[in-house]
């Protein structure tokens, strides 16, 4: 499998990553990428940056040494009405916008209440993807989950950082194992993200492919083969521009 592409990547504005956007870049071009989504934390994470770095992202080329740069963010849950910490108005100007649940923003409720602000959220134009769905502290009904992915043409993330020995969301493997084998089913576009917090791990999905070979799948539900995959699946959500 031919992977070109990272949809999960920090640089040092959110707080506790380690690379800037330059280093991203280059990085990505050494390892013959073609596209980046740059989607520092939210502004309540803590350390993250304030509503007016996101609101100033145009200022970052949409290429850089021939790496397309998508200028996004991954948005904080922060409760479950749906509230996210930066504004519509904001999260409409994205390329790619990441809904994720992470615990310092909001605490864990049941799988009938997570699935179902997960589902509201999908019905966003401006939500591209729903990020580390197999978090067990936030644990979903998977069927649901897939359901609304198809409803809405949103992306689902199989997140490698969540399947690492190390990670802070162990125990994830088995869910993110049945997200994948259930968008497979119902063939709807899946994204591998590394949630890269340094340059050098842009593009490690050794846990997410591991998954994909031992579903003995192929790659053509696997967004990030190509940019035009990709696009696509953003065109049709309905807030991308490029």
């Amino acid at each position: 499998m031919r992977f070109i592409m990272d949809v999960h990547c920090h640089t040092i504005a959110s707080g506790h990553a380690f690379s800037t956007v330059m280093e991203l870049a280059n990085y990505a071009k050494s390892i013959n990428y073609q596209l980046l989504a740059i989607t520092d934390h939210g502004p309540a994470m803590p350390g993250a940056p304030k509503p007016l770095y996101f609101k100033n992202l145009k200022a970052i080329p949409e290429e850089i040494n021939g790496v397309r740069i998508l200028r996004g963010v991954e948005v904080n849950i922060l409760d479950y009405d749906g509230g996210l910490d930066l504004s519509e108005d904001i999260l409409k100007e994205m390329d790619f916008v990441i809904a994720s649940f992470h615990r310092p923003c909001i605490a864990p409720s049941s799988i009938l209440e997570n699935t179902k602000v997960l589902r509201k959220l999908m019905e966003k134009p401006y939500i591209s993807m729903i990020g580390h769905p197999g978090n067990p502290l936030f644990e979903v009904d998977i069927k649901s989950l897939i359901n609304g992915a198809k409803e809405t043409g949103t992306l689902i993330e199989i997140n490698n950082s969540s399947l690492k020995p190390n990670s802070f969301r162990l125990g994830s493997y088995d869910r993110c194992y049945r997200i994948l084998e259930e968008s497979l089913k119902e063939k709807i576009m899946v994204a591998f993200g590394s949630d890269a917090h340094i340059a050098m791990e842009i593009g490690n999905f050794t846990f997410a492919e591991g998954m994909l070979k031992e579903l003995k799948a192929y790659d053509d539900l696997i967004v990030n083969t190509s940019v035009e995959k990709l696009f696509e699946v953003l065109r049709r959500k309905g807030n991308f521009k490029g």
